[in-house]
């Protein structure tokens, strides 16, 4: 096999990745997504844990509030972030997978960093986010991205409720930590 041949041959065998706003046609296959996704919760004593998948609607909402975005593989999703805006100064990170066969190819990093620019262009002081405490992908994985621990006593209303319908919903609040992003907010909100 000559240069050509394998370079051209990588070159397919090598998935493409975008970061982009959620389209309608990448809805039905979050779902597989997000279940995918959760296997690599499996062995870190997370048994109870429900298997939680966000709702056709409420995805649809999200898409169509430019709330929700994808990161591509060859121009088929395989990882999304979802937001929803918690407080007039403030958006929430709901939702982050990426299909473990896309794992470790810094995806989540990228879709969360399309997540900050995109609250911090239109003016957001914060993003925050709720995730495990223990499992050593998550707390870290947030940490190195400049978001740092909210003390429960610091919690918002808006973020108290958040951990409160999460315990309704059967995850352990003693399993998860807040924590929250400063953005730069000297920039104007433009919607």
């Amino acid at each position: 096999m000559n240069v050509v041949e394998m370079a051209s041959r990588v070159d397919t065998a090598t998935p493409r990745y975008t970061i982009a706003l959620a389209r309608p046609q990448d809805l039905d296959t979050l779902p597989s997504i997000e279940l995918a996704a959760l296997t690599l919760f499996d062995g870190h004593g997370l048994d109870d844990v429900p298997a939680l998948v966000t709702g056709e609607a409420e995805l649809r909402k999200a898409q169509e509030m430019g709330h929700l975005w994808v990161a591509l593989a060859n121009d088929v999703a395989v990882g999304f972030a979802q937001i929803k805006v918690i407080e007039a100064n403030t958006v929430h990170l709901d939702e982050l997978d990426v299909h473990p066969e896309h794992g470790r190819r810094g995806l989540g990093r990228m879709l969360v960093m399309a997540v900050c620019d995109w609250a911090e262009a239109k003016g957001y002081e914060a993003i925050t986010l709720t995730t495990f405490r223990e499992i050593p992908w998550n707390m870290p994985f947030y940490a190195s991205l400049g978001f740092t621990v909210v003390p429960p006593e610091a919690l918002t209303l808006a973020l108290a409720s958040i951990v409160h319908e999460e315990g309704r919903r059967g995850l352990d609040p003693a399993l998860r930590v807040v924590m929250r992003r400063a953005l730069d907010a000297r920039l104007s909100r433009a919607g």
